[in-house]
């Protein structure tokens, strides 16, 4: 089984920055893909960020140019460097790593946006 943990949520300003970090741990063979998904106040849970084995990204819409996916492959670790943070991005941050033989979630981080 893989157990992603994130970690570096928290509480910053609008147009501030945060970055998130999870680690992937266990029955690691090989990592198909990783990514960032949030669930904000009232709304169903949403793609934000994915990062593929062989490097190529993909971001939502409304996040594109604010937010930077990156890993470590080394250490199975992916990032997700928020900047210009509007309030419109509080929520809860999940990490999701998918291998051949799992698909796994972390249990969340919180980011909360003031305005």
């Amino acid at each position: 089984q893989v157990q992603p943990v994130e970690s570096g949520g928290g509480t910053v300003q609008a147009g501030g920055t945060l970055r998130l970090s999870c680690v992937a741990s266990g029955r690691i063979f090989s990592i198909n893909a990783m990514a960032w998904y949030r669930q904000g106040p009232g709304k169903q849970r949403e793609l934000v960020a994915r990062i593929f084995r062989g490097g190529r990204t993909y971001y939502a819409d409304s996040v594109k140019g604010r937010f930077t996916i990156s890993r470590d492959s080394a250490k199975n670790t992916v990032y997700l460097q928020m900047n210009g943070l509007k309030p419109e991005d509080t929520a809860v941050y999940y990490c999701n790593v998918v291998t051949q033989a799992f698909d796994s979630w972390g249990q969340g981080t919180q980011v909360t946006v003031s305005s």
